[in-house]
């Protein structure tokens, strides 16, 4: 095998003919653990296939389970026309490429997520929590009937990033019903032919070269995606739809990477960019710099926070390979271009209800591929980004610390409020820098699992951003017990947000903002903000307690020239099992969602 540092995977005496020759090895000894499995082109498909298989076997049904798994390609060809590779993808499974370039690793066949089946149908709802990245995929499918094609039928906390997938791709599992899927999130890709929607409730796609796109459904944002349907909201015979279509991308920086060549492992770092279109790789290298795997500490399910902080303060960088941290103190990130990475959706539980992780004021942070999970005692809040200020304070003094041309950011980070076990906390995330950018977040409450209920999973708000210049691409937030988001910051920026109101408030005086409205508001912007950007901003209700709950307004915001909001809408859900619903859209407008309208968008166009 050409990496010494992973399950070892013994490679066939002799190469194939039909395979790539395999990547000249890394000179490293560095361990990734056992929950890490990396193949290279010298392995058969057979050998390659009893890993993934038996991966898939294990995590396909594992919602809630600690297992967690880093599935690693080398550079080079796996699968042939004649014997494709085609695997399926479960709960907490991170497939990667490690080459520098998605065209750097070709898979012939399909790496596939497909919907599940119980007793009430097959969904894709609940596929949650899984990844795929940097690889080229030559769609190969032969025999598959109906599931000929890349399927990835999923719904939140399971991206596509940096892939090239040439075939037919379909973002709902249509062989078995009712196939319904509810969201999910796209970025620096490239699609050689018909990516189908079909189910997805609302889809957000980012910084990707598209050729087709087969419908809309709720809430269908794109930007900086060449190819993409023109903009068409609310959906309308004329021009299909919904379609929310941004030209550009307002800020933005890609997720860090692992790669291999024949000088070892390095993580690569993309650049930040504003007001960009197409993938990052569509003429050359992605843009950015490389630092090498011996300048970060890899830390393992074993280590403690101590630890792991010891090594920050040596200047060093955070790779946590696959699993569950129990984290007994603060992680403190304080040095400027930090990276912290996950692997195999790694995730961190607070202990006796310690804040896990805040990172300083200083510019360049790049927190990716980490899951925060609640623990038993209430943690005032999960990850804290910039220094905390006293409460109501709007004065800020810089130091100069805050860089517009090197933002701070967070891509993939999930956050979870119960599921796998009794969690509280009063808020998931808070964003106190300037200038920090947003990128493909899930806050939830969990609505089903362990541990869920009224009194049980308590947690007030899924994301307070007091800092300005923020931009979230790819915001998801649900659940939440109060208002949802509260932006304090000024020129905040929101690019596509998916909210669905708690399932679970047991009455309307137990959830109220005050004596005189009804409910919660999805998301808040302060009146005080003069400005603040929205696009794509969809919330949905869904009160299942047998009582009739309303929220007055989904999106509360100051009626000012400098607050702009485009495309917004609110869905009732589930006629037969919600009750009461939204009154407005948006400060008072729009008009009601309830029953009587149950499952069709009640939209505003622009506000105000």
């Amino acid at each position: 095998m050409a990496l010494a540092l992973a399950t070892v995977l013994s490679a066939a005496a002799t190469t194939p003919a039909n395979a790539a020759p395999a990547a000249a090895p890394p000179s490293t000894d560095v361990d990734l653990g056992p929950n890490v499995h990396v193949f290279d082109p010298s392995m058969s498909v057979g050998q390659i296939r009893a890993v993934v298989d038996q991966v898939a076997n294990e995590q396909v049904g594992n919602e809630f389970g600690a297992e967690r798994v880093a599935l690693l390609f080398e550079p080079g060809t796996y699968g042939t026309p004649d014997e494709p590779l085609n695997f399926q993808v479960g709960y907490y499974t991170e497939v990667a490429g490690l080459g520098r370039s998605p065209g750097d690793v070709t898979i012939n066949g399909s790496v596939y997520v497909r919907n599940q089946c119980g007793t009430n149908g097959c969904f894709a709802l609940n596929n949650f929590w899984r990844s795929m990245s940097n690889l080229t995929i030559n769609v190969t499918t032969p025999d598959f009937g109906c599931y000929s094609g890349q399927f990835w039928a999923v719904s939140q906390a399971a991206p596509l990033r940096r892939v090239h997938v040439k075939g037919q791709t379909t973002l709902m599992d249509y062989c078995t019903n009712p196939s319904f899927a509810s969201g999910g999130f796209i970025a620096d890709s490239a699609f050689d032919a018909l990516v189908i929607n079909g189910s997805q409730q609302q889809f957000y796609v980012r910084n990707t070269s598209l050729n087709g796109w087969s419908n809309g459904v709720w809430n269908q944002v794109f930007s900086g995606s060449p190819g993409a349907p023109p903009q068409c909201f609310p959906a309308d015979p004329s021009c299909g739809g919904p379609y929310t279509t941004l030209p550009t991308t307002p800020a933005s920086r890609e997720k860090p990477y692992l790669y291999a060549d024949s000088s070892g492992y390095h993580v690569f770092v993309p650049a930040a960019v504003t007001d960009s279109s197409g993938h990052t790789w569509s003429s050359g290298l992605t843009p950015g710099r490389s630092i090498d795997l011996s300048d970060f500490f890899v830390a393992r399910p074993s280590d403690s926070a101590q630890t792991i902080n010891a090594q920050l303060a040596r200047g060093k960088n955070l790779l946590f390979t696959p699993g569950v941290y129990d984290i007994t103190q603060t992680i403190r990130v304080k040095r400027a271009d930090t990276v912290v990475l996950g692997l195999g959706l790694a995730s961190l539980t607070p202990k006796n209800g310690v804040v896990p992780m805040t990172v300083a004021d200083v510019p360049g942070v790049d927190i990716a591929g980490v899951t925060f999970d609640a623990g038993a005692q209430s943690s005032p809040v999960l990850l804290r980004v910039g220094t905390q200020r006293a409460a109501g304070s709007q004065a800020r003094e810089h130091n100069g610390w805050s860089d517009p041309g090197n933002p701070t950011a967070l891509q993939d980070v999930f956050f979870r409020i119960g599921g796998p076990y009794v969690g509280k906390a009063e808020v998931s995330l808070e964003v106190n820098s300037d200038h920090v950018i947003l990128d493909d977040i899930w806050a939830w409450r969990a609505d089903h699992g362990s541990g869920v209920g009224w009194t049980q999973n308590t947690a007030d708000s899924g994301l307070i951003v007091n800092g300005d210049d923020v931009t979230a691409t790819g915001l998801f937030v649900e659940h939440y017990q109060k208002t949802e988001v509260i932006w304090n910051g000024e020129n905040g920026t929101v690019v596509f947000f998916q909210n669905e109101m708690p399932y679970d408030p047991p009455s309307q005086e137990a959830w109220r903002a005050s004596p005189t409205e009804e409910g919660y508001p999805a998301f808040v912007v302060s009146p005080h903000v003069k400005h603040f950007t929205g696009y794509g901003m969809g919330s949905y209700s869904f009160f299942n307690q047998g009582v009739d709950i309303f929220a007055s307004n989904a999106f509360e915001v100051p009626n000012t020239p400098g607050v702009r909001m485009h495309d917004l809408l609110t869905v009732f859900l589930d006629p037969g099992a919600g009750m009461g619903g939204i009154r407005n859209v948006i400060n008072g407008t729009g008009g009601p969602s309830t029953i009587a309208n149950a499952d069709v968008p009640v939209t505003v166009v622009t506000y105000p």
